[in-house]
């Protein structure tokens, strides 16, 4: 077996998990079966990001988006215990999700197919070809410098944060 041809099967295992993942997130009745199936979805983009060589962000999406935004969901869903007894009626409005869903891949795609023929005015100025570690570098550099980004993540850290507040007092309410 060739190494493209592994590559992608690869590619391929890790768009049926992050597809999957995410059909089973916006499709299943049940909110803990959801968060389970989100954590199969972003697994498939943390296996995009290897495939990237870009391993360091494989490990952010992992650590950050599987090991504490979806473990805080989980976290308030047990917390809930009332959601996870409830049955819902049967959705109705699934066809207007799947023709919005379609037309929104078809855009996509179109996009896509644009930006690789080159005839797509919303193109970037620099080629993605011509993008070095350089430029990587100082992306890097300016989401870790204290002179402009640390505002942001500090207010996104507290927002967190009170989400999770939020969501034990809402549980403990009828305690």
């Amino acid at each position: 077996m060739e190494p493209e041809f592994g590559q992608w099967l690869i590619f391929g295992l890790f768009t049926v998990f992050t597809i999957g993942g995410g059909l089973g997130t916006v499709t299943s009745r049940n909110l803990f079966h959801s968060a389970l199936w989100l954590i199969l979805s972003l697994f498939g983009v943390a296996g995009f990001f290897v495939l990237l060589a870009a391993p360091f962000l494989a490990a952010i999406q992992v650590l950050v988006y599987i090991g504490a935004i979806v473990v805080l969901i989980i976290f308030a869903i047990m917390l809930t215990r009332r959601l996870m007894g409830l049955r819902e009626a049967p959705n109705s409005q699934w066809p207007y999700g799947l023709i919005g869903a379609a037309i929104t891949f078809a855009l996509i795609v179109l996009g896509l197919v644009l930006a690789s023929t080159g005839e797509s005015p919303l193109l970037v100025s620099q080629p993605l070809s011509e993008i070095t570690g350089e430029s990587l570098r100082d992306l890097g550099i300016a989401l870790v410098d204290l002179n402009q980004y640390v505002l942001p993540f500090i207010v996104a850290s507290l927002l967190l944060e009170a989400a999770m507040v939020g969501a034990i007092v809402i549980a403990r309410e009828d305690e």
